[in-house]
């Protein structure tokens, strides 16, 4: 497996994590890849602390909004519109990869039906430091089985263009899973390698880190997004809580 990764990365008032953000993408195994890190006009000094890797390694690209957005959703359809690669991968600016996670999830895209590889994650806090919290999702998710609750976290996922073309996020609460369901709906599957493969930075502000909020924007995919109507909206929406309660306390 040889062919171009395109790694998405958005950011805003980055400084204090993005270095070694990049850091863990340059620390991977397999090397033919390309980060496309889009600001959403951040006002510290995150532009400078990427240019300074953009002057080391030609695969680090830089690009900054005009004007904030406050979402990560235009950044990253951003970065999918500039992407050369056929794999397209996601990471934050305030998360971490382990070195072989490309490595170890390209080879699984040979099997024809599987249009996204994702992996197990570990939850660190803000400072960086391991509390031995640990994401285990499931081997592997249909559209169907998907619909209970999304298990793919967005920093481990990657998705095949040449399966499936670009695939765009829109903008709605949890885009992330919006993206995930449309491309399984196409009638392929999702593998998990079942490794730990990435490291989730917990923040307080982070905006998946209001359970209220989060939801309401499950309901809203059910309802308006998906259109399964009212009873199925219910019967998946119940999946969906029971496993955000598990996977809260974990």
């Amino acid at each position: 497996m040889t062919e171009k990764v395109s790694i998405i990365t958005p950011c805003y008032n980055s400084a204090p994590f993005i270095a070694q953000t990049i850091r863990s993408v340059l620390a991977q195994t397999y090397s033919n890849w390309e980060m496309i890190i889009v600001d959403d006009h951040s006002s510290d000094g995150t532009s400078e602390i990427v240019h300074e890797f953009c002057k080391k390694d030609s695969r680090i690209k830089f690009y900054r909004l005009e004007q904030n957005t406050g979402s990560a959703t235009e950044p990253r359809n951003m970065g999918i519109r500039l992407a050369t690669g056929r794999y397209i991968a996601f990471l934050d600016s305030d998360d971490l990869w382990e070195p072989s996670k490309l490595e170890e999830q390209l080879p699984l895209f040979q099997q024809n039906n599987v249009a996204i590889v994702y992996a197990n994650y570990e939850k660190i806090d803000e400072a960086g430091v391991r509390c031995n919290r640990f994401v285990v999702a499931p081997l592997m998710r249909t559209y169907r089985q998907l619909l209970r609750g999304n298990v793919i976290g967005c920093l481990t996922g990657v998705f095949d263009t040449k399966k499936v073309g670009k695939m765009y996020f829109i903008s709605v609460g949890h885009e992330d899973y919006v993206l995930w369901l449309s491309i399984l709906k196409k009638g392929f599957i999702a593998v998990n390698t079942n490794s730990y493969l990435a490291q989730y930075r917990v923040r307080k502000q982070s905006l998946s880190s209001n359970k209220i909020k989060a939801f309401s924007w499950v309901w809203n995919i059910y309802v308006r997004v998906e259109k399964l109507g009212y009873l199925k909206s219910s019967y998946y929406f119940a999946n969906y809580a029971c496993r955000a309660v598990y996977k809260f306390l974990k």
